[in-house]
C-alpha cells in the first residue's frame, strides 16, 4: 500500500486518509511510516462565515495555482450534525471546474465535534497530502463564523474572507478573526454597500492591526466572475515570500509542531490514566465525595496512585 502510495496513486492516497481520520492506531502506524517525505507543502487557510463564498474562492484558487503547474490539496470542512452524526460533504459540488484533474484532490471531512473550525484529523491529513507530494494544501474551515481559530495552528498563510453585507467587518472583529488573518478578501464586492465595507475594513486594519512587518491588505473580489484572482494571488506570494525571507516560516512551523505533540501527549496520558480499574474507581469516587467520606484531593491522589485497588478504598 505504502509502495502505491508513494507511486502517486490517488486512491491509495484517499484510503491513506481515511485510515488516519477514522483509526487512532492505525494513523499513528501511517503516520510514522510517511513521517520523512513530510517535506513541508504551502498550507493556505481560508476562513470565514457561511455565504462568503469560500468555496467558489477556493475553486478559483486551486485553478490558478495548476496555471503555475503546482499540485493542489483541498481539505473541506463540513459540521457534522448534532442530532445524527452525518455531514452533507458538498463542497465538491461547488469545485466541480477541478474535478477530474489529476493535479487536484479534494478531500472532505466533518468536524465530528470539533469546535475549532477544522476536524481533530485535518493536520494529519494534510501530512498525508503532503507525503503524496501535492505542492500547496488549501484548507477550509467549516464556517461556523465564531470560533473558527485552530486554522491560524494549522496554516502557513491565513486567507479571511467576508461579505459586504450583515455587518460582516463588526462580526470579524467580534469573532477574533482579525487577529488571525494575514489577507482579508472582501468577496461579492459587486453588491451594494461594497465600497462602503470596504473601507471599514481597510480603516480597521490599518488603525489597529497594521503595525506589524507585514502590511495587512484587503483585496476585493468577485469569485464566481475570477475578478481580483489576480491580486489576490499576488498577495499569496508576497506572504510567501515575507514568511520565508525572515524565519517567520519555520517558526510557525515549530509552534505548530509543538502544539500538535501536546495534543497527541496529553491524548497519551489521558488513554494510558483511564484503565478500566480507575474508571470503577472513579465512580465510587463521586459516591464516596457525595457522602462527605472523602475530599477532593484525597480522591485525586488516591487516582494518581498507580497500583490502586478496591482493597485500598
Amino acid at each position: 500500500m505504502l509502495s502505491r502510495f508513494f507511486s502517486g496513486n490517488r486512491a491509495v492516497l484517499a484510503r491513506m486518509i481515511s485510515r488516519v481520520e477514522n483509526d487512532r492506531a492505525v494513523s499513528d502506524k501511517v503516520l510514522d511510516h510517511i513521517f520523512q517525505q513530510v517535506k513541508g507543502a504551502y498550507r493556505i487557510g481560508i476562513t470565514g462565515p457561511p455565504g462568503a463564498g469560500k468555496s467558489t474562492l477556493v475553486d478559483r484558487l486551486v485553478s490558478d495555482f495548476r496555471k503555475q503547474e503546482k499540485t493542489v490539496g483541498v481539505i473541506a470542512i463540513d459540521p457534522t450534525s448534532p442530532f445524527t452524526g452525518g455531514a452533507l460533504l458538498g463542497d465538491r459540488i461547488r469545485m466541480a471546474s477541478n474535478l477530474g484533474d489529476p493535479g487536484v484532490f479534494i478531500r472532505s471531512m466533518a468536524t465530528r465535534g470539533s469546535l475549532g473550525g477544522l476536524a481533530h484529523t485535518t493536520q494529519e491529513a494534510a501530512d498525508v497530502m503532503d507525503a503524496f507530494g501535492l505542492d500547496v494544501i488549501i484548507l477550509e474551515t467549516v464556517g461556523v463564523g465564531q470560533s473558527e481559530l485552530d486554522i491560524v495552528e494549522a496554516a502557513d498563510t491565513v486567507i479571511v474572507v467576508l461579505v459586504p453585507e450583515s455587518g460582516d467587518s463588526i462580526q470579524a472583529m467580534k469573532a477574533g478573526l482579525m487577529e488571525i488573518g494575514d489577507i482579508f478578501v472582501l468577496n461579492k464586492s459587486d453588491h451594494e454597500n461594497a465600497d462602503q465595507a470596504y473601507m471599514e475594513l481597510s480603516s480597521v486594519l490599518s488603525l489597529k492591526y497594521g503595525h506589524g512587518q507585514w502590511n495587512l491588505k484587503v483585496i476585493q473580489t468577485v469569485a464566481h466572475e475570477a475578478k481580483g484572482l489576480d491580486e489576490l494571488m499576488r498577495e499569496i506570494r508576497s506572504h510567501w515570500e515575507y514568511l520565508s525571507g525572515n524565519g517567520k516560516l519555520e517558526r510557525k512551523q515549530r509552534d505548530r509542531i509543538r502544539k500538535r505533540l501536546k495534543i497527541k501527549l496529553e491524548r497519551k496520558l489521558k488513554s494510558d490514566f483511564w484503565t478500566e480499574n480507575r474508571k470503577d474507581l472513579f465512580e465510587i469516587f463521586v459516591t464516596r465525595l457525595l457522602n462527605k467520606e472523602i475530599s477532593y484531593a484525597e480522591a485525586i491522589k488516591k487516582l494518581f496512585e498507580p497500583e490502586l485497588t478496591d482493597k485500598k478504598l
